[in-house]
């Protein structure tokens, strides 16, 4: 959890009256040294957005109807992104793969099943 802008600024303040080193000011308020090193150089956090996804789902869900036996790393190839980035889209998009149990054993064929999509079929 981040300490507050109030109390980072206290601890520098103390600091800088009572003319504490680095390491006397960490033990004192309990905080990592590196943390008091840290916000000398800069008081404020980094900020803490949302991830911006490169895949768009529609070219994805696409990608899935077009070639439904497709590795991930080939999606990847063509969508221009990581194979672990296609996995976890793919799983935000609840796309499961389900056998075709009427191949024989050895040719088994894995087929995409997309929710909402292949309700008819």
């Amino acid at each position: 959890m981040a300490y507050t802008l109030y109390f980072r600024r206290k601890i520098l303040s103390v600091r800088k009256k009572e003319g504490l080193t680095i390491a006397e000011v960490a033990a004192r308020f309990d905080v990592g040294v590196a943390s008091v090193a840290r916000w000398i150089n800069n008081i404020y956090r980094k900020p803490q957005g949302l991830r911006r996804r490169k895949i768009d789902l529609d070219a994805l869900r696409q990608d899935v109807l077009d070639y439904p036996d497709a590795y991930q790393f080939e999606r990847a190839k063509r969508l221009g992104v990581t194979q672990n980035a296609i996995f976890l889209a793919l799983r935000k998009l609840r796309v499961s793969y389900k056998k075709n149990t009427a191949a024989p054993w050895g040719e088994r064929r894995r087929t995409a099943f997309l929710p909402g999509k292949n309700q008819g079929a």
